[in-house]
């Protein structure tokens, strides 16, 4: 893998075809679009900002792409995902998030078509393809974060179907969705936990504003769920597969997240090398420094080994394999070396980098919660150590 800013893909010609598209209509429509509703990324907007998006990105062939065409996409591989996923965040648009599907879209649901049965699908997964409904995904709760074995939340039987009760956080595009899968502790079973469908404005079912974190976004809810009634058509998989069907597609996710993060530090190389270049100092360009010029060589120098692990694990991920500690070294060695890149950024760019806004100083922030999103970098560390110690 060559090191280049910009990719080409001139490897594969149909890729680079998708990626000259995508990146007409970021930095084209979708920009004019963000600019007459004067969004910035700590823009609290709604659903009628976001599902315009969803309806374009889908007509444009971008919502949803790497679906199989049974499902209505084209069948991208993880890899060719990845490079969208990566243009995305390297065009640093406010809502790249909605264009392929991150936002309580395809990208949220398409894991979930495999347990789903027909009824589920046309009801709750085909309308989110075709960006008419949204959905979130509800594991975490405020003392059931990385072990998740202690969620309180519980099911308990009523007839055929289910009585939910507790309290779920973080549940990224929950002001926006229409339902939730959502994982529940089985009552008076021992270590059981199912996966549900949950209708967002069933009796008994609120969704609160979540907390904001340090990235400033509005895209956060607080489910809570009182004596809320499921049916039986709303079980997803089996009795007891939650857990299996919630964390089974961490090994993938973990990989495609890291894309988003290169996006970004691609970002911040390019919007630093552009300061540089133009800031003079002691008579010259900032550029001019070797001390600056040996800063930027280590951001594109970390920038490139971590791309390049990722795409390898990605590659094996393709052929079948089933790069699962790699997963775990790659989320690692991504989320490290993205926050020393923000880092060294904002060191570069002075007190222009520091003003609160900036697109350096919210990178910067959104960059430092990778370490602990999708597991701490400490939770990585654990389970590469396992993997060496048996």
């Amino acid at each position: 893998m060559s090191f280049e800013l910009e990719p080409t893909h001139d490897h594969d010609p149909e890729l680079a075809g998708l990626v000259a598209e995508l990146r007409e209509y970021l930095h084209g429509e979708l920009a004019d679009y963000e600019r007459r509703h004067e969004l910035d990324h700590e823009s609290n907007y709604g659903r009628e900002i976001l599902q315009p998006v969803w309806k374009r990105a889908r007509q444009l062939g971008f919502y949803g792409i790497h679906l199989p065409p049974e499902h209505g996409g084209r069948g991208l591989s993880a890899t060719r995902l990845a490079v969208l996923k990566e243009e995305v965040a390297a065009s640093g648009r406010v809502l790249g998030h909605s264009v392929l599907g991150d936002m309580g879209g395809p990208l949220r649901a398409g894991a979930i078509f495999g347990h789903a049965t027909p009824r589920q699908v046309e009801r709750y997964l085909r309308p989110v393809v075709e960006g008419d409904r949204a959905c979130c995904f509800s594991l975490t709760e405020p003392d059931a974060g990385s072990h998740v074995r202690a969620m309180r939340t519980t099911a308990t039987p009523d007839g055929e179907g289910w009585r939910i009760s507790g309290h779920k956080v973080f549940s990224s595009a929950g002001p926006f969705a229409d339902f939730s899968v959502l994982v529940a502790r089985m009552a008076g079973a021992q270590e059981s936990y199912s996966a549900f469908l949950v209708d967002l404005d069933s009796p008994g079912c609120s969704v609160l504003p979540g907390e904001v974190p340090l990235s400033g976004q509005h895209i956060e809810a607080d489910i809570v769920l009182d004596d809320c009634y499921v049916g039986p058509e709303q079980l997803l998989g089996d009795v007891g597969e939650g857990l299996r069907i919630g964390l089974g597609r961490v090994t993938t996710n973990r990989l495609l997240h890291c894309p988003t993060v290169l996006g970004s530090t691609r970002r911040l190389i390019a919007l630093t090398r552009e300061h540089v270049r133009g800031r003079e100092v002691a008579g010259g360009p900032m550029a001019g420094l070797q001390s600056v010029q040996h800063k930027l060589a280590d951001m594109a120098t970390a920038h490139y080994a971590a791309r390049a692990m990722t795409y390898d694990a990605l590659a094996d991920l393709d052929a079948g394999g089933r790069p699962a500690t790699e997963a775990f070294m790659c989320k690692l060695f991504v989320a490290e070396n993205a926050f020393r890149i923000a880092d060294d950024a904002m060191q570069l760019h002075g007190k222009a980098g520091m003003v609160r806004g900036s697109e350096v100083e919210s990178l910067f922030r959104r960059l430092r919660m990778f370490r602990v999103l999708t597991g701490s970098s400490e939770i990585q560390k654990n389970a590469i150590a396992k993997s060496l110690l048996g």
